[in-house]
């Protein structure tokens, strides 16, 4: 197992994607938290492509709190059409260029490239698409279709920091609590399960999926 360590002095630039609400929180909340208490200089960019009203309100709340350690925040909640992201790509695409332009970020989160859902699909597609030389984790949604996949990057966590990270997300999307995945024992249960396979000392951790990783003396 590699472990890496960065000096906690120097600064970052941090691009997290989500396609809807939530996304983010769910996928890489956890590490994002973690990162941003060891770092002292962090700007973080914090995008969601796909909104309604209420959702827009509950995102904005959501991403403030778990970008409290940050130094710099920028936080866009955008309308592209939910469900419809492979049939509007140029639009989308368009939309990643001015990304690119206004943004240079050391780490990217994103969604996993094999995920079933097309919204999530065509943000990982064009993630990779526009940045060509940064660090790119692909975290994981759990969902209906079961895709989560065999993941290679492991960032274990504190079980307060698990705790925090779902009691946050419960408490800020209140639109979603009569969902059957948005429960308290199945966010923490897929912690638990990478925990696991990571013999995460803490007995938690989140996953991502890298597909290159460049190494520097």
């Amino acid at each position: 197992m590699i472990k890496l360590k960065f000096n906690i002095n120097q600064s970052i630039k941090i691009l997290c994607l989500g396609a809807h609400c939530d996304d983010i929180e769910i996928g890489c909340g956890g590490t994002l938290w973690s990162v941003l208490q060891e770092f002292q200089d962090s700007e973080i960019q914090w995008i969601v492509f796909s909104s309604d009203y209420r959702r827009e309100e509950e995102a904005r709340v959501s991403a403030n709190i778990f970008l409290e350690g940050a130094r710099s925040k920028r936080i866009e909640v955008e309308r592209f059409r939910n469900g419809f992201f492979p049939y509007i790509g140029g639009e989308i695409k368009d939309y990643f260029e001015g990304i690119k332009k206004a943004f240079s970020p050391d780490l990217i989160f994103t969604h996993f490239k094999n995920d079933l859902h097309q919204d999530h699909r065509i943000v990982s597609e064009l993630t990779w698409n526009t940045f060509r030389n940064n660090l790119i984790l692909e975290y994981e949604i759990p969902k209906y279709d079961g895709d989560s996949g065999h993941p290679n990057f492991f960032v274990p966590l504190e079980y307060s920091v698990c705790e925090t990270k779902v009691d946050s997300i419960l408490k800020s999307y209140t639109s979603q609590s009569e969902k059957h995945w948005m429960t308290r024992d199945l966010l923490l249960g897929v912690m638990r399960i990478r925990g696991m396979e990571c013999v995460s000392p803490t007995k938690y951790a989140e996953a991502f999926h890298v597909r290159k990783i460049v190494l520097k003396s």
